[in-house]
C-alpha cells in the first residue's frame, strides 16, 4: 500500500496567521494554483481511493489533486484538524498576537506542555482518532496493493505520522508543520512501514 499524505493548500487565514482549526474556510487562490501544481505533478498516479477532511480546505485540495481521476473523495471526521475552541480565528506570532493565553507558543515549542483552550482538543485527542484512521487503512486487506490519497491538515498529518513512528509527544512537530500542499508518501509493506520522503513541495 501507497498513501500519499498531503496538506491542503492556502487559506486566507493561513496567509493572515490567524488559528483556523475546525473553522470550515475555503482555499484562497493561490491555494487552489497550489493544489493544480501539485495535482500536476502528481498525474501519473492512479489513485484507488482519496480520504479527505470534511473541511471545505481539504475537500477542494483533494478534488484538485485527483483532477479528471475518477475516484470517489470519502470524508473522514478523523482526520480533520485539531479544534482550538474559543481561540479559532485569533491571529498569532510576528503579524500580531491576539491569543489571551501567555503560553500559547507551547502548541509549537513544547507541545507536550500545550494548555488546551476551551472547547479545544488536546494533541493526544488528535493522535487517538487519527490513529483509528490509520489503522483501518491497515486493517482492511483490500488495500493491500492500493495507491491513496490522504487530504488533510498540519496537525493532523502529523497525528498520523505520530501513529506510524510512535513519536514522543514533546517530538510531535519533528522538523516543523508542513507546507501547503507539501506531500508525505508512506509505503506499507507485510512486514513494515517506511515514510519514503515527507513534507515534499511540487512548486
Amino acid at each position: 500500500m501507497l498513501v500519499y499524505l498531503i496538506r491542503h493548500g492556502e487559506t486566507d487565514l493561513n496567509k493572515e496567521h490567524r488559528l483556523q482549526g475546525q473553522t470550515d474556510i475555503k482555499l484562497n487562490d493561490y491555494g487552489r494554483e497550489l493544489a493544480k501544481e501539485t495535482g500536476a505533478a502528481l498525474k501519473n498516479i492512479n489513485f484507488d481511493e482519496v480520504f479527505s477532511s470534511p473541511l471545505s480546505r481539504a475537500y477542494e485540495t483533494a478534488l484538485l489533486i485527483a483532477g479528471e481521476k475518477e475516484v470517489e473523495i470519502i470524508k473522514d471526521a478523523r482526520i480533520q484538524e485539531i479544534s482550538f475552541g474559543e481561540y479559532e480565528g485569533l491571529s498569532y506570532g510576528a503579524y500580531g498576537h491576539t491569543v489571551p493565553d501567555p503560553y500559547f507558543s507551547y502548541f509549537f515549542e513544547a507541545p507536550h506542555l500545550y494548555r488546551v483552550p476551551k472547547g479545544g482538543e488536546s494533541f493526544e485527542d488528535v493522535i487517538k482518532r487519527t490513529g483509528a484512521f490509520w489503522q483501518d487503512l491497515l486493517k482492511d486487506p483490500s488495500n493491500k496493493d492500493k495507491t491513496i490519497l490522504v487530504s488533510t491538515h498540519g496537525c493532523a498529518l502529523k497525528g498520523i505520522l505520530a501513529n506510524i513512528r510512535e513519536t514522543e509527544l514533546k517530538d510531535f512537530w519533528g522538523d516543523g508543520v508542513h507546507k501547503n500542499c507539501a506531500v508525505t508518501l508512506v509505503e506499507v509493506s507485510e512486514d513494515k512501514t517506511k515514510v519514503v520522503y515527507e513534507g515534499k513541495i511540487f512548486y
